[in-house]
């Protein structure tokens, strides 16, 4: 029994952990893109003193099911927590083209 319930006990604190970093990575994605909309995206520390990096291409045309695997995930963060309404709709415009 005791070994049972060390194993359920690591379980547990393994898929706790795995929570937390992964609510972690989404919070920092949805600044991340906060910052992208604002339009002052941060740079990063090592390109303080550097040039500013060459504006990005645009995206080839993506695909519907690319779009609605976005907006799911855009729905889930934002039933998270991780998202407000403001943001959620400013990236589902982006993701729709609108």
């Amino acid at each position: 029994m005791p070994g049972l319930l060390r194993g359920v006990a690591r379980t547990a604190v393994i898929s706790g952990t795995a929570t937390a970093v992964s609510n972690r990575v989404s919070r920092r994605q949805a600044g991340r893109w906060a910052q992208q909309e604002s339009g002052r995206a941060a740079p990063a520390p090592q390109q303080a003193y550097s040039a500013p990096p060459p504006a990005p291409e645009p995206p080839a045309e993506v695909s519907m099911d690319t779009k609605i695997s976005q907006l799911k995930e855009l729905a889930q963060l934002k039933e998270q927590g991780v998202l407000s309404e403001a943001e959620f709709e400013a990236q589902k415009s982006r993701i729709l083209g609108a």
